[in-house]
């Protein structure tokens, strides 16, 4: 058996700051800390935070008073941050910062009496985020069914935004849909799918290419997880999005099969190693990088902590 790893796979720039900032808030700030939605969409990453005492929330009347609240890598509305400040709680904020950018994009239009369209996913953690902005002012697309139909008070007004997570191919059918029924949409200066989804995408399409099967390491409310599981089948081959090597099957495999393995952005690689170990145990499999791009991106931690001089005090 052949092994491709994908990459870049796993972990970018925004999920590795949000990890950071709640490891260095468990550092400087008393426990119990809350964190608004889950950190990341992993089962792993939460799982472990929560076995060190993070509580994980979806309603800010379960936090005390004066508690210290992180808002999650997917971002956090302006009513939240209203709520928090109510109850005197000690804010870091570890969004994405290029989902802070399509939250500018979207106060900006809306400020200037535009019709939002974003296109996303309905009920996921950044799109609830994004909406509360401009609740008045943005219209959700989540498919060119939708595109097609949805109505604005004034054409000459419109425009759009995304979710940074979504399938780069969905997104511009979406997306010209809409231009061509409202040829004076704006839109972002610059792509608000996040350049670590879109390296992702890539690569699982070039090992889609060379591969009999793909293995996409990523919790299944991981939106951009999901989007890979879904171009490597769009591509004719067996794709399964997999928690990690404890959800595979002996029975997916055959000894001269070549196998493709990627992550999701907010996948650990210990997962993508223990899948790889898997397929070396039963299957001697030998393995090979697929190399696309070079990340480099680092996102500094949030301001709150680059300031902070509190610390948890010694027993």
């Amino acid at each position: 058996m052949r092994i491709l790893l994908a990459s870049p796979r796993g972990f970018c720039a925004g999920v590795n700051m949000a990890i950071e900032t709640l490891e260095e808030a468990l550092r400087r700030f008393p426990p119990p800390i809350y964190v608004y939605h889950e950190i990341v969409h992993n089962r792993w990453v939460v799982s472990h935070f929560t076995d060190r005492g993070v509580v994980f929330v979806d309603d800010l009347n379960v936090v005390p008073a004066e508690a210290t609240l992180l808002y999650s890598a997917h971002g956090v509305s302006p009513e939240i941050r209203r709520r928090a400040e109510e109850l005197r709680l000690r804010t870091v904020d570890a969004t994405c910062p290029l989902v802070t950018k399509v939250h500018r994009e979207v106060r900006r239009f809306s400020d200037q009496g535009f019709t939002v369209l974003l296109v996303g996913h309905a009920g996921h953690d950044e799109i609830v985020g994004t909406m509360g902005e401009a609740p008045h002012a943005i219209r959700l697309i989540e498919n060119e069914e939708q595109a097609e139909a949805v109505t604005v008070a004034d054409p000459q007004r419109v425009a759009y935004s995304t979710q940074t997570t979504l399938s780069v191919d969905d997104a511009e059918r979406i997306v010209s849909r809409l231009r061509r029924r409202f040829p004076a949409l704006q839109g972002p200066a610059r792509d608000d799918i996040c350049y670590a989804t879109q390296n992702r995408q890539e690569a699982v399409r070039a090992l889609a290419a060379e591969t009999d099967l793909v293995l996409v390491v990523g919790s299944q409310n991981s939106s951009n997880s999901r989007r890979l599981a879904e171009i490597a089948g769009a591509a004719g081959i067996p794709a399964y999005l997999v928690d990690g090597p404890e959800e595979l099957h002996e029975e997916w495999f055959h000894p001269d099969q070549t196998v493709g393995i990627t992550a999701g952005a907010s996948a650990p690689e210990s997962l993508v190693q223990g899948c790889v170990n898997y397929l070396r145990e039963r299957f001697q499999a030998v393995v090979e990088e697929r190399v696309l791009r070079q990340e480099n991106v680092h996102f500094a931690l949030p301001i709150e902590l680059r300031t902070s001089r509190e610390t948890v005090p010694e027993a």
